[in-house]
């Protein structure tokens, strides 16, 4: 079943239609004064030579030089026009793609967005549009044939056909190559910058050569595609030089025979020759651009897939700031197979000033569960609701504003450790002082602030992928300082404290106390007894399922009373 085309490809495509039809209209004429070298060669022989008219000859060059000087600054206009299509359609649609880009789930095949928008964009706005363009013209060339001689005509018009039976033989034997190749590609990608993500892992357990002969099976792969799809249009290709050589060649000894029996003029011996090559060379710049049209058609289908998968509807209603009660009704969330939901019908209620604590075993889904909370994946059953509005309820970009969270990963990008905290925000004037404010305040809430100010360049540092450049612990400091930017109303923490040494842990408990002061609402993932403190109700997860909730002291009381306990909470603190 083809994939509907999305709105946002449609209108994009009709606000460059205007761009693409004055390209189209200045082709045509560029085709006709490509008419002109075959007109002076005809007059040149016919009536220049034979009459001895220099005058003639001198006007008849000037027509041809201001004939071709036209068509050279009517191909400029043309590539201008297609350049500010380009930019049109990234102007339009880059953000669309980028959000769709990073709108891909965690753990789903990586699909190269962007990567797919370029190619399409660049098919649509370069030479494969223009042979499409120019394709219609070769028609008209073959029409001139035929009012030079009907053989001229039908030995055109048989070249143009077996040219074009060579096009669809070639779609068939390389679209399907190209389509692999391109999915091909896209995990070799994928799976490349995994890897360098992880390079010192790889290194530190001696994976290096075992992934770098993963990484050759996977290009190895690759370039087998890519390689039959290339032989597969480059015997086509060569089929079709030879087509296009051998009839501009017949078309001149065919015109000359004609001559010879009187049936044309000398003149039109060579005008047959160019108006031949000019029929075909269309046809043979459009399967040149074959693989290119082809890759643009894979990256097309793969823009669709990835905004069917990010579909924009309306701007939402926009709510007013949240005020801290955060209910969870009988949520669920599939996993893999079908059969093992990681999450089945949780609830719970947090409320302003309240501490939740979360614990369970591992492979319980209490990463998933917070993971749900902030709307990171989207739940099969239930739902997750801030003030009795479903997440779905809000944009996404306002409700972040309200949400503090720090996973497990940390999730630090290249950036200073100014743009981290205060989530890349871009401010100027007057408005930068009040960021930086609000950037050093929730770094001294969780202690954070001297350790910054400790580094090279404090908080202009520049930091590389998850917090490179920095320790574990130091990085957790930094995501916390985050998460507790501009005083959020729900915090969702999970193990907040799996870096932390003993100061360390002292000033998260700070901070979740000024946090609770605050009125915010607080989901904790922790598996320290250190964290008991600060929390007010726990809640146990066991394959998925909640097997206790209630206040911190009852639930704890119901744990130690049971013989076997799927939770840790009395561990020692790590250091840092």
């Amino acid at each position: 079943m083809t994939r509907p085309i999305p709105e946002a490809l449609r209108s994009a495509a009709a606000a460059c239609r205007r761009h693409f039809a004055y390209a189209a209209g200045f082709s045509a004429i560029i085709n006709l004064l490509y008419i002109a070298p075959t007109i002076y060669m005809l007059q040149v022989y016919d009536r220049v030579v034979p009459t001895r008219g220099v005058v003639t000859l001198v006007f008849l060059t000037a027509l041809l030089l201001a004939s071709l000087a036209a068509l050279s600054w009517l191909e400029v206009v043309r590539s201008r026009l297609l350049v500010r299509a380009s930019v049109r359609l990234d102007n339009d649609l880059s953000e669309l793609f980028l959000r769709a880009n990073l709108n891909q789930r965690s753990g789903s095949a990586p699909r190269q967005v962007m990567r797919d928008f370029d190619v399409f964009r660049q098919a649509v706005t370069g030479g494969a549009i223009v042979a499409l363009f120019d394709a219609p013209w070769t028609l008209v060339y073959a029409l001139l044939c035929f009012v030079l001689h009907p053989v001229l005509g039908a030995m055109a018009l048989i070249g143009m056909a077996c040219l074009v039976g060579l096009s669809f033989a070639t779609e068939r034997a390389t679209v399907p190559r190209l389509e692999k190749a391109s999915e091909a590609a896209a995990r070799s990608y994928g799976s490349q910058a995994q890897a360098a993500s992880a390079s010192e892992l790889i290194r530190a357990l001696g994976m290096r050569q075992a992934i770098v002969r993963r990484h050759q099976y996977e290009r190895s792969t690759l370039t087998t595609l890519q390689s039959e799809a290339s032989f597969a249009a480059g015997s086509y290709m060569g089929v079709t030089k030879f087509i296009r050589l051998s009839l501009q060649s017949l078309g001149l000894g065919v015109a000359a025979w004609l001559a010879v029996g009187q049936a044309i003029s000398p003149g039109a011996i060579f005008a047959a020759s160019l108006l031949t090559a000019r029929a075909l060379t269309p046809l043979e710049m459009l399967l040149g651009s074959w693989r290119s049209l082809g890759d643009a058609r894979s990256a097309f289908a793969g823009l669709c897939v990835a905004l069917g998968d990010a579909p924009v509807g309306p701007p939402r209603t926009v709510l007013p700031a949240p005020n801290a009660k955060l209910s969870v009704e009988a949520l669920g969330v599939a996993g893999a197979f079908p059969d093992r939901p990681i999450l089945q019908g949780v609830s719970f209620e947090v409320g302003p000033g309240e501490v939740l604590g979360l614990v369970g075993a591992s492979g319980a889904g209490k990463t998933t569960l917070v993971r749900a909370l902030v709307g990171a994946i989207p739940p099969s059953r239930g739902a997750v609701r801030l003030d009795h509005a479903s997440l779905t309820d809000w944009d996404a970009e306002r409700l972040g504003r309200h949400i503090g969270y720090l996973p497990q990963d940390l999730g630090l990008l290249g950036g200073t450790v100014k743009q981290n905290i205060c989530r890349f925000r871009d401010t100027t004037g007057e408005q930068a002082e009040e960021l930086d404010l609000r950037v050093v305040t929730a770094a001294q809430i969780c202690g954070a602030h001297e350790l910054i100010l400790r580094l090279p360049s404090g908080y202009d540092t520049m930091l590389g992928h998850q917090g490179g450049g920095l320790s574990l612990g130091q990085a957790q400091r930094v995501a916390l300082a985050r998460a507790l930017f501009d005083q959020p109303r729900f915090l969702i923490l999970d193990e907040p404290n799996a870096h932390l040494d003993g100061e360390g842990e002292t000033r998260l408990l700070q901070a979740l106390s000024r946090a609770k002061a605050w009125g915010a609402a607080i989901v904790l993932v922790a598996h320290r007894a250190t964290m008991l403190p600060i929390i007010d109700s726990l809640l146990v997860l066991q394959d998925g399922r909640v097997t206790h909730l209630g206040p911190r002291d009852d639930v704890l009381e119901q744990i130690n009373a049971a013989p076997r306990r799927p939770q840790q909470l009395t561990q020692e603190p790590k250091a840092a």
